[in-house]
């Protein structure tokens, strides 16, 4: 873990998807931080020494999800699968499957493992699952405060977590995506999926891949009447996937069990779609759907974190 010093900073962006604004002072006590989020190898010690089973390796419950056709009460989860060629980009249904056997373990499928990928970071992990992990490590998860002034690296203001520039001189900084979403990866990162933790150059504060890779869950709960606020690249929640629903709304009221707020963006964050790949950048998760693309990390706190304005 890193140390990072508490204090005040300019929280959120005007500039960018509305559900970041407005820019407000934010302050945030001393706090320790993983410097990297939880790999996989990391999170099968903790399933290793405890005999935790994740949200995905259980069967959904029909009575959680009414309309659930009976074929679909079966353990798995959602994976991010690229289309053929250019496609609606607002049917977020088009590139994400529900795929029974997919769990951390499985992150893409029953056929796919983690044996190569141990240094990668865990995914297919809902937010109980990222909880109970901290809680055994004696730790907790972020709030969103403590995990934006982390992920700025002590720079006020600029859109990166490197400065201004997404790629400066032509480096790629982080592991996002390049080329046209969902369907053209250029992989001008070297990555199709997620990559090891530690590959790109970490932030002022020493703190790897804040920025891409996979998402990142808070503590916090996600509020904002702002409609724009679901055009992410997120997956759909386990519900809607379950009954193959024609349209999906995140901000259906219905979703079961609320929604926290994702931080970081990931591989699949693009600049032909979805610019989250940035520290003031946030998605409404709802708390049952792990996602091929979302992680976590962890903190020990020193202080409470605020807004103060």
């Amino acid at each position: 873990m890193t140390l990072i010093r508490g204090g005040d900073f300019l929280m959120g962006s005007d500039a960018h998807y509305p559900e970041e604004a407005p820019v407000r002072r934010a302050a945030v006590g001393d706090f320790w931080i993983d410097t990297h989020p939880v790999t996989n190898r990391q999170f099968a010690e903790f399933v290793a020494a405890t005999g935790y089973v994740t949200f995905a390796e259980i069967a959904p419950d029909p009575r959680d999800y009414p309309g659930m056709p009976p074929e679909m009460a079966r353990a798995g989860s959602a994976v991010f699968m690229p289309t053929p060629g250019p496609v609606d980009t607002g049917d977020p249904g088009q590139w994400w499957s529900f795929v029974f056997g997919a769990d951390w373990r499985h992150p893409l499928g029953p056929d796919s493992s983690i044996d190569d990928i141990l240094d990668h970071p865990v995914v297919q992990v809902a937010y109980a699952d990222a909880a109970a992990y901290a809680r055994w490590a004696g730790k907790s998860l972020p709030t969103e405060a403590e995990w934006e002034y982390a992920a700025r690296g002590g720079r006020e203001g600029e859109p990166f977590t490197w400065g201004q520039e997404l790629a400066p001189e032509g480096r790629a900084m982080a592991n996002y995506w390049q080329g046209e979403f969902p369907w053209q990866n250029l992989l001008e990162d070297g990555w199709a999926r997620t990559s090891p933790v530690g590959v790109f150059p970490p932030n002022g504060f020493g703190l790897f891949d804040m920025i891409g890779n996979v998402w990142e869950w808070t503590v916090d709960w996600f509020a904002t009447d702002t409609a724009e606020s679901g055009k992410a690249c997120c997956g759909p929640p386990r519900a809607r996937l379950a009954v193959e629903s024609e349209s999906y709304d995140p901000q259906t009221p219905d979703i079961p069990m609320g929604r926290k707020v994702l931080k970081g963006g990931s591989h699949l964050c693009a600049e032909s779609y979805c610019r989250r790949y940035r520290p003031a950048a946030r998605h409404p998760q709802p708390l049952d759907s792990p996602t091929s693309h979302i992680g976590f990390r962890c903190v020990a706190r020193r202080g409470a974190a605020r807004d103060i304005e």
